[in-house]
């Protein structure tokens, strides 16, 4: 499976830097010598500068060559993505969290089906478990990914324990 994590920019100078729109919690990945799916096949990277959040890529030296690259996407799988790019304690990737089931009080209330990130909160987009949508429940409901409601996680038995959930399923 791979992942959308930048977009590339308008060109900018005029040695064939290019902006970078990242779209990851991960810039540092961004390394030179890393090479990244594009809609237009592998690109490797020569340069970036994370302060400008530009970059420049190998076989794309002057400006008109790196114009062709406006608008391209980039992308990474998770093999590639667990390699270059470190997680903090407690901290899970996103494809890691997604087919988790919501336990709470060991009743399962479905399982995560996407993660979205509205303003700075990440919220689990989880699919009801049917036996709860037979009794009335709404088929799908959002979890703020936050300590509220987040007892515990166990990505090994894809399994997320939490508190107060139900109370927003219900509510839905």
């Amino acid at each position: 499976m791979r992942f959308f994590i930048a977009q590339i920019g308008r060109t900018v100078g005029i040695n064939g830097d290019l902006k970078l729109h990242i779209h990851s919690d991960f810039p540092e990945q961004f390394q030179a010598n890393n090479t990244f799916e594009s809609d237009i096949g592998t690109l490797q990277i020569n340069r970036f500068d994370p302060k400008r959040s530009t970059v420049s890529f190998v076989g794309y030296a002057t400006l008109e060559d790196a114009k062709r690259l406006t608008n391209v996407k980039l992308y990474a799988d998770d093999a590639q993505t667990k390699k270059n790019c470190m997680l903090q304690e407690g901290e899970y990737f996103w494809f890691d969290v997604i087919g988790c089931q919501i336990v709470e009080s060991g009743e399962t209330l479905g399982r995560v089906i996407s993660i979205e990130r509205l303003v700075d909160t990440d919220f689990m987009s989880v699919e009801t478990a049917s036996n709860l949508v037979e009794k009335g429940s709404a088929k799908s409901f959002l979890i703020p990914y936050i300590p509220r409601y987040i007892q515990s996680v166990n990505i090994d038995k894809k399994e997320i324990v939490t508190h107060d959930a139900k109370e927003i399923l219900e509510a839905s």
